[in-house]
Order: C-alpha cells, then sequence, then structure tokens
C-alpha cells in the first residue's frame, strides 16, 4: 500500500497544500449534525520516505492528534462520531539538498468514520489522504531549510486534519453523511412568521 502512497508523494512533490493553521481563524461552519466523539490516531507501519529527517512514531502521533482535536472539537452537532486515523508515512524536507530541487514535506494518512448511534463504519475501506506544506516565504525554498522538523510536523497535521475535514463535508454532500446537506443549517423562518402583524390602528380601521 505504502508504495502507492509514495508515488502519490512524488507526484505532489511541487505541490503545495491549503494552510490548515491560519484556516482555522475562520468560524467554524457546522458539518451537519457532527461532533466529534473520538479521534484514535495509530501508526502501526509507518513508513519514513525518501531524502527525510527522523521524527519518532510518538511524536507524530502527539501532532496529528492535536490537530484533530483543535480542528474537530470547534464542531458541536447533535450526534458524536468517531475518527480513526493511521498514520502510513511521511518526508520531513532536509536541509542540505539543492536548492533547486527545493523538496517538499508531506504526510499520508488512512482515515475511518464511525458513527456511534450504530457503531458502525461510515466507509467500509479507510480513504487515504496525503497532506502537503503550505506554501509561504518560508517554505518556497524547501522547508528543510528554514523550519524545524517540529515546526514542519505541526504544518503537515494541520493541514492533514484540514484535508479530513474536507473530505467529510464531500461524503456529505454526496453519501448523506452527518445527516446530510440540510443538516446543521439554520432554519428559515416561515413566510407567515415573517409577515408584520397588525398594528393597533389598522384592527381600529377595520
Amino acid at each position: 500500500m505504502f508504495r502507492l502512497a509514495s508515488a502519490a508523494l512524488l507526484a505532489l512533490a511541487l505541490g503545495a497544500c491549503a494552510n490548515g493553521q491560519s484556516d482555522l481563524d475562520k468560524p467554524a461552519e457546522p458539518i451537519g449534525d457532527f461532533k466529534l466523539g473520538h479521534a484514535i490516531v495509530v501508526a502501526p507501519n509507518i513508513v519514513k520516505g525518501p531524502v527525510s529527517r527522523e521524527a519518532s512514531t510518538e511524536d507524530w502521533i502527539a501532532s496529528v492528534d492535536g490537530a484533530l482535536e483543535e480542528r474537530f472539537r470547534r464542531h458541536e452537532g447533535e450526534k458524536f462520531y468517531h475518527l480513526g486515523v493511521s498514520i502510513e508515512g511521511y518526508v520531513l524536507a532536509q536541509p542540505g539538498v539543492p536548492l533547486i530541487f527545493s523538496p517538499k514535506s508531506a504526510l499520508i494518512v488512512n482515515v475511518t468514520a464511525w458513527d456511534d448511534t450504530t457503531q458502525s463504519k461510515l466507509n467500509p475501506e479507510p480513504e487515504q489522504i496525503t497532506a502537503m506544506e503550505s506554501f509561504s516565504a518560508e517554505t518556497a525554498v524547501g522547508s528543510g531549510l528554514t523550519q524545524s522538523s517540529e515546526e514542519q510536523m505541526r504544518n503537515l497535521s494541520a493541514n492533514v486534519a484540514l484535508q479530513i475535514e474536507k473530505w467529510m463535508r464531500r461524503q456529505q454532500r454526496k453519501e448523506g453523511w452527518f445527516g446530510g446537506p440540510d443538516a446543521g443549517r439554520p432554519v428559515a423562518a416561515d413566510a407567515d412568521d415573517s409577515a408584520e402583524a397588525p398594528s393597533d390602528e389598522d384592527v381600529n380601521d377595520t
């Protein structure tokens, strides 16, 4: 499986990802009736990609778990759902590589969503998600030259949490997850309720 993931890394090596950290500054829009129950992060078979810095499994689990908590605890829907995330592989760009290559950091995870009420998976097969480092003045020449491994991990963890949210929203629209597309939206006022009540003067005129 990770051979396919490695190919994805190579294909995306010159790409960039939306900034998951700065996206948290925006108001949280409901994801239907979603409310986070548990976010469980594991990394039983994590693989370090080529030309990558080292990072411990424990540090990766803590980083991704923190990013999931930060992003999804903002949602206060009416039903609990759980997220199971398996960290599959990573690349943390390192210094010392020629600038013309401009290596990019990346993180690959598999995600499964669970409905707490039915105790069943929403997606029978895990969804594989790849997140790249965000583009910035710092990362334009490769984050290995401008960021510590801890900073790279925070960046990637925030970005993968954002990509998971985007996937969940797509599934809400296409597959009716989290109560369907209309769940969590404010209920529009009834037309009759919005009509102005007659004034005392109007009543007296009749």
